[in-house]
């Protein structure tokens, strides 16, 4: 247990030193077209860093951040490698002014650690493309190259548009490009739902199950164990998947009929019976330090034979729990049965009880739904653009534009773009600690998956990173304000606006992207529309080696930190 406090204290130092790292990016261009003075803005910026803690609902950046490494490859000391080498090359990198990235840094220091892990503990006999997620290894790298640019193109796209003469035809594309965005955030929507109920209802585990076995049985198909396995595996599997094409209509009418009809309609037509009674003997054996056991058996051969047992004998809660949902027998009576098949500890019988008494399979279901809801983000897109309008009709059709109404408008709108580009900030950053800390309840056995995160884990991580912006990084300010290029007040709501859309999408998409490689890349397309030669190329340069290096040496340093650790 201290080691889990030392870390969830570390993760927050981090989430804080990210916040004063990356200040610079929520605030570089609102300082350096002196819209705000430096206190104004970090005050303005981490304000808004906490309010994204109410529009960013999934947390699917932080559920990637957790999933980096395999579970069976995360240990709290893995963990605390990996912060110790990611919260090094931040103040190293903050010190000598470098806007580096800390998402990758954590990243690369979760990567690095779980090698050493592999290497160190447990001798390297096995495969190691097991030991990270590729998938989420890929799309990061792969978004060091795609998140300035897809900035770089919409900032170009922005100051385009706004410097186009013909007002009629800037409103036209303002509204053809928010009805194509908001298409684009409500299939994301649809997408994260239909995900979400497959993992709701263990499709996704089913699945992988059916797999397993099959290669088992491919291997050796007069392997009646194996046949038996494999039969028992498809059967679960085809059951969830009727569950599934049942209820997929009902979700994609999600916006007209809401989770509470859905949930509804899956319970009264007794499309949850079976994943009610798994789910809940879920609760019933982690309400009993069955998370726990887990853990231990990592990297502990009796513990994980005992884990094995209990596994396989906790399965049988499930007919006592059938019996209770039924009505069949009161909760008493499934006490006794519970306790008959595997005894649960005294201490916990309480806690279990309150499990079984307040289990609402119809109530998870909403709950999980929801959490794909994006309208507040649809909603505030719908806003920005509006107001864009009404400022250009008012400045340029209402009053007689002059160079000082027009240059004041766009003071003005800096104060929305920064404050939108924060919240992004907020949402993107804050959400990776909360994947750290996720892990590391995982890996200790508080919680089963992230989907259980205690609900003061994004409070503190939001209010870390809030508190760290408002400390400032007066360095990087400098870097990213004024040396890549000369920013005006027009550039800067193009860099802002362009970097929080970038923040929003591959936030939707649960890519844990740069914040500081996204508002570059803004800065760069706000240079380069006025000419290439404005864009200082030797700087941006220095920036992408720093870049590509953040990965790597990142994974190096958790490695060698976490060599010194098991030292003692």
């Amino acid at each position: 247990m201290t080691l889990l406090i030392v870390i969830i204290v570390l993760a927050l130092i981090f989430d804080y030193i990210n916040g004063f790292h990356d200040a610079a990016n929520s605030i570089a261009t609102v300082v350096s077209t002196k819209v705000l003075t430096p206190f104004q803005a970090v005050v303005w910026a981490a304000f808004f860093n906490f309010v994204a803690y109410w529009i960013f609902q999934d947390h699917a950046v932080a559920n990637t951040i957790s999933k980096t490494v395999n579970k069976e490859f995360i240990t709290l000391n893995v963990i605390l490698a990996g912060l110790i080498a990611a919260i090094f090359w931040n103040l190293l990198t903050w010190w000598y002014g470098i806007p580096s990235s800390s998402s990758h840094t954590l990243i690369g220091g979760f990567a690095g650690a779980a090698f050493a892990h592999a290497l160190v503990d447990l001798g390297g006999n096995f495969s190691w493309g097991k030991i990270v997620e590729n998938d989420t290894i890929i799309k990061t790298v792969i978004f060091i190259i795609l998140a300035p640019l897809i900035g770089m193109a919409i900032s170009i796209f922005i100051t385009i548009v706004t410097v186009t003469r013909n007002m009629f035809l800037r409103m036209g594309i303002i509204i053809a490009a928010t009805a194509l965005t908001v298409m684009l955030f409500d299939s994301f929507e649809q997408s994260k739902m239909e995900t979400g109920f497959k993992k709701f209802i263990k499709l996704d585990k089913y699945q992988a199950e059916y797999e397993k076995t099959l290669s088992a049985y491919t291997l050796n198909k007069d392997d009646l164990k194996a046949s038996e396995e494999l039969a028992a595996a498809e059967k679960k599997m085809n059951k969830a998947k009727e569950i599934y094409l049942s209820l997929e209509p009902k979700i994609s009418e999600y916006d007209k009929i809401g989770a509470d009809s859905i949930a509804s309609f899956a319970y009264n037509n007794k499309l949850l019976q079976d994943i009610e009674v798994s789910k809940l003997k879920d609760e019933i054996r982690n309400a009993n330090n069955f998370l726990v056991l887990e853990a231990l058996s990592a990297d502990n051969t009796q513990k994980k034979k005992e884990y094995d047992t209990v596994k396989l004998l906790t399965e049988k809660y499930k007919e006592p729990v059938k019996q209770f949902l039924k009505k069949e027998i009161g909760i008493d009576s499934a006490l006794v049965a519970i306790n008959s098949i595997y005894p649960i500890d005294p201490k916990n019988t309480e806690r279990v009880k309150k499990k079984i008494e307040k289990y609402d399979i119809k109530k998870s279901l909403v709950k999980d739904i929801e959490k794909s809801n994006n309208s507040n983000i649809v909603w505030g897109i719908i806003f920005t653009s509006i107001l864009f309008m009404l400022v250009y009709l008012y400045v340029e059709k209402i009053r007689t534009p002059t160079a000082a109404s027009v240059a004041n408008m766009f003071k003005k709108l800096q104060l929305f773009s920064s404050a939108a580009f924060s919240i992004g900030h907020g949402g993107n950053d804050a959400q990776k600690v909360m994947g750290i800390i996720g892990a590391a309840l995982i890996a200790n056995g508080n919680i089963q998956d992230f989907n259980q995160l205690p609900n003061w884990v994004p409070v503190a991580c939001y209010l870390a990173i809030g508190i760290g912006t408002m400390s400032g990084g007066w360095k990087i300010v400098k870097t990213m304000g004024t040396k890549i290029t000369k920013v005006t007040p027009l550039e800067g709501v193009a860099a802002e606006t362009a970097g929080a859309f970038t923040l929003f999408f591959t936030g939707q998409m649960g890519i844990p992207v740069s914040t500081t490689h996204t508002i570059t890349g803004s800065i760069i397309g706000v240079g380069a529309t006025k000419r290439l030669s404005a864009v200082r190329w030797g700087v941006t340069s220095s920036l992408l080696v720093a870049w590509i290096l953040t990965i790597p040496v990142s994974a190096i340093l958790a490695a060698l930190s976490y060599w010194i650790i098991t030292l003692f």
